[in-house]
Order: structure tokens, then C-alpha cells, then sequence
């Protein structure tokens, strides 16, 4: 079985991306991270990269006249480095067609909730969960399609809410879930084990 080669589109902290970079340092994942590319220049994201000594991308999208020419964009990058798997991990772009053409089954996202509940994006989720007096949350990992937080779903992860949970402790519980979800995903997709049927995912014995 030969290395996975990763892409990652990231537009913030890139928490979960250092859970991967940690996996692939420690030979729990047989895997390089080709690149982070960015939407944007401040994404502490790129900053993990240059770390760990992997190549970091800040691609402008006022460069670019539409959303599909920054996609064709970013898949010239990723196939330039020969990548196989696209990990989202915070990216706050939607994706056009040119990209999900390219990467079809081959790029997942992770959202802080069991979708297909609470849907939307970062701190707003563990809002609403907590408005909705939820005992229960956790984390989805799914591939992405064109329609936002409703891909087949991968894998998915609970974490309990407890009586005095803060929007903060919860991100914090939420992410440690994330973080042995994606890793774990990441094998099993080199491994050939991931199977999508319509809107399903099946994992292969």
C-alpha cells in the first residue's frame, strides 16, 4: 500500500489539522500532507504548515473573476502535487463545480454536529445545541458535495453535553472527537474500505 498523498483546504485554526500531522509524525497514518492551501492569508492554518515543513498556499480569491475560476485554480494546485484526498478542515469557502468534479468522493469536511442536525458553521453549532438543550453532541465527517452539510456521511462521533457546558467546552469536546474521527477516516480511505452508495457510505470488512 503505497502513501496517501493529502491535500488540505483550511481557512482558520486548522485545530484537527495538527491531530493528522500528529498521526502521520507518530506512523499511526501512512500519509504526507502534500499542502494547506487557504482562502485566506491569516489562517493560522498556513502557520501549522510551515511548522511542520509543509507547504503553505494563501490563494487570493480577489484574484479571480467567479468562484469556479478559483476552484479550477485550487484543483490545478492539488493535482500539480499529485494529491488523492482533499481533508476540509474549517474552510469557509462553498465549493463550485469545477471542484467537486475533480475531487467526487475524494475530499471530506468535518462539522461539529450529528448532522443532518444543526447545520452552519463553527461557534453558531454549539450555540444552537446548547439553546436546544441537547444532551447529547458530537462531530460528522462526510464528503463534500454540492450541497452544504448533506454529503454521504462517513463517520460521526458522540460527545456528551453536560449541565454546565460552555460554547467553549463543548468546541473543545466536539474537537477531541473530530480529531480520532478524521485520522481514522484517513485509513480506512487508503485502505479501500470506503464505499459510497447514493447518499450512504458503507466501510468494507
Amino acid at each position: 500500500m503505497s502513501k496517501l498523498i493529502l491535500g488540505v483546504l483550511a481557512s482558520t485554526r486548522g485545530t484537527d489539522l495538527q491531530a493528522v500531522i500528529g498521526a502521520i509524525e507518530a506512523k499511526q497514518l501512512d500519509a504526507e500532507i502534500a499542502c494547506v492551501l487557504s482562502n485566506r492569508q491569516d489562517a493560522f492554518a498556513l502557520e501549522r504548515a510551515k511548522k511542520h515543513g509543509i507547504e503553505a498556499i494563501f490563494l487570493d480569491p480577489k484574484k479571480f473573476n467567479s468562484k469556479e475560476d478559483y476552484d479550477r485554480e485550487v484543483v490545478n494546485l492539488l493535482n500539480e502535487r499529485k494529491v488523492q484526498l482533499v481533508l476540509l478542515i474549517g474552510y469557509n469557502k462553498f465549493l463550485s463545480q469545477p471542484f467537486l468534479k475533480a475531487f467526487r468522493n475524494r475530499a471530506m469536511n468535518i462539522h461539529p454536529s450529528l448532522l443532518p442536525a444543526f447545520k452552519g458553521w463553527d461557534m453558531n453549532v454549539h450555540e444552537e445545541v446548547l439553546e436546544a438543550g441537547c444532551k447529547v453532541s458530537g462531530c460528522s465527517l462526510f464528503f463534500v458535495t454540492s450541497e452544504p452539510d448533506a454529503g454521504p456521511i462517513i463517520a460521526q462521533k458522540a460527545v456528551p453535553v453536560s449541565e454546565h457546558e460552555t460554547v467553549e467546552s463543548l468546541k473543545e469536546k466536539v474537537q477531541r472527537a473530530e480529531a480520532e474521527v478524521i485520522v481514522n477516516a484517513v485509513r480506512l480511505f487508503q485502505q479501500g474500505k470506503l464505499k459510497v452508495q447514493g447518499n450512504r457510505v458503507r466501510i468494507l470488512g
